[in-house]
């Protein structure tokens, strides 16, 4: 009988072990779904933008698939440090063996998340930054040594915007989320025919508009004879003089702008270092109009604080401070 026995699990064992080890990974939308929500929520909670915690879980977890999420529940590869009491685990990083924390839940991973980001004193500049304003908390994780990648705050972005987290930044009430996924829903990829090396030339909705986003090596010479489109078009549509040449993981839009933004964003709080060409690009507008509406003229620049009116026109009465940039 007992021969039998290990006859059967012999022949059972290595079905089961294949299918424990068959198990179907999780895709990157199949993460976003599963986490969103708490994203959001310690969003609420810290002021953290919900795209950058989702971008980084996926980035650093691959999609919740690695060992140290597995097994460990780390979806954000925070180390030990000398503070840490808890659970570890000992992964290959950047060196042998390194230890890493274990949770006993995503969820107390997402938390430890936030929690490690603003009790460091070396993250605490970034709180300073609006919580939609992703490509700055991207690059300033970076240059406080989050990670040692010289391309992580690129990767961030990236996913961000291929995968349209920005918008989980524009809630702040749990109600809303339905709408939001919704609009997240409509923008959508269209791919059409390229003749680049990966077949496709992906043309993505923001702003209600067709945009694309620029590849390496790519001008606006190039990228108008691949859609089939005039030079001046993509001058135009982007508000550039002839000669200019895009820069690489810069958005552009493949049609006209409207000269208003939509009634969802009345106005824009400016940043450092935001344009007049910024702000026009970043809610879909025309830029001359846009000028007219601040009453202000062609090459002034926006001071940091400032209110860029998006629909309506400024008031005569609102005091204007501008600064001209000198090329």
């Amino acid at each position: 009988m007992i021969r039998i026995f290990l006859f059967i699990f012999l022949i059972t064992a290595p079905v089961f072990l294949f299918a424990q080890s068959s198990k179907t990974p999780m895709t990157r939308e199949e993460y976003i779904q599963k986490f969103k929500n708490l994203a959001i929520s310690e969003m609420k909670r810290s002021g953290i933008p919900a795209s950058i915690t989702l971008a980084q879980g996926c980035l650093e977890s691959n999609n919740g698939n690695s060992r140290l999420a597995t097994e460990g529940n780390n979806h954000f590869g925070i180390k030990c440090k000398s503070a840490w009491s808890g659970k570890r685990i000992y992964h290959t990083d950047d060196a042998r063996d390194e230890c890493f924390r274990k949770y006993s839940s995503a969820e107390e991973s997402y938390l430890d998340h936030t929690d490690f980001l603003i009790t460091s004193a070396r993250y605490s500049q970034l709180f300073a930054l609006h919580v939609t304003d992703y490509k700055q908390w991207a690059h300033g994780l970076k240059k406080a040594g989050y990670a040692t990648d010289p391309t992580y705050a690129d990767r961030l972005i990236k996913i961000i915007e291929d995968n349209r987290l920005y918008i989980y930044d524009q809630t702040d009430d749990g109600k809303q989320l339905a709408k939001i996924e919704q609009e997240r829903l409509k923008e959508q990829k269209h791919p059409v025919a390229s003749n680049k090396p990966f077949g496709i030339r992906i043309v993505e909705s923001r702003n209600g508009l067709k945009s694309i986003v620029v590849q390496p090596g790519e001008s606006f010479e190039s990228i108008s004879k691949e859609l089939g489109m005039s030079d001046w078009e993509l001058y135009s549509y982007n508000d550039y003089e002839k000669g200019y040449q895009p820069r690489t993981s810069e958005i552009l839009y493949i049609e006209y702008k409207p000269r208003k933004a939509d009634r969802k964003h009345l106005t824009h709080k400016v940043d450092s270092g935001d344009t007049m060409h910024f702000i026009a690009q970043r809610y879909g507008i025309k830029l001359k109009p846009l000028y007219a509406r601040n009453r202000m003229k062609q090459g002034e620049e926006p001071k940091t604080g400032e209110t860029i009116y998006l629909r309506n026109k400024r008031p005569r009465s609102e005091k204007q401070e501008t600064k001209t940039v000198t090329e």
